[in-house]
């Protein structure tokens, strides 16, 4: 079981601290009424760059990597979370429960069997699973509700997301 993911945002200083402590270079951050948009480029095996919004008002973090050729994956990646902003710092706190989607296809429910051993474990209190549960229910019912289409949902509750038209990869090495 691993601990509960933590990441930092700094708008100002343009960095995103991910899990493991790593300080990253952002390429762009972009504040909004509804989130924050991140994007920068990645040096990881299968993807190399990584676009995010942080919907803290929803408990979400909608994920799009961009894949290397040959790595077939899905469209969006969704992690339930407490996000928090103060000062032009944002921070995440993953739950462990991600949902994951393919265009076309039904959304899929992912980990629920890390949030019940991360409670537990006591790396998460009952109210922070609790709040993980209904985040996910109500995403997925609100997928459901228009089409098993995610953005669709997002776009009902007053979320437009952009993502860019085109983004460069960054080397794995």
């Amino acid at each position: 079981m691993h601990p509960v993911k933590q990441e930092t945002f700094d708008v100002k200083a343009l960095t995103n601290t991910d899990p493991k402590g790593f300080l990253r270079e952002v390429d762009s951050f972009k504040e909004t009424e509804f989130g924050l948009y991140m994007a920068r480029g990645a040096n990881h095996p299968n993807f190399g760059y990584l676009e995010s919004w942080l919907l803290p008002d929803l408990g979400l973090r909608v994920n799009v990597f961009h894949y290397r050729e040959g790595i077939d994956r899905e469209d969006l990646y969704i992690d339930v979370a407490d996000i928090r902003e103060v000062d032009g710092k944002w921070t995440t706190r993953d739950l462990y429960v991600d949902l994951v989607w393919r265009e076309g296809g039904a959304v899929a429910v992912q980990d629920i069997d890390e949030l019940a051993a991360a409670t537990s474990a006591g790396l998460i209190s009952a109210e922070e699973a609790e709040r993980a549960i209904e985040t996910t229910l109500n995403a997925v019912e609100g997928i459901i509700r228009h089409g098993d289409d995610p953005m669709a949902w997002l776009r009902s509750v007053g979320v437009d997301l952009k993502w860019a038209e085109s983004v460069e990869l960054i080397d794995p090495s």
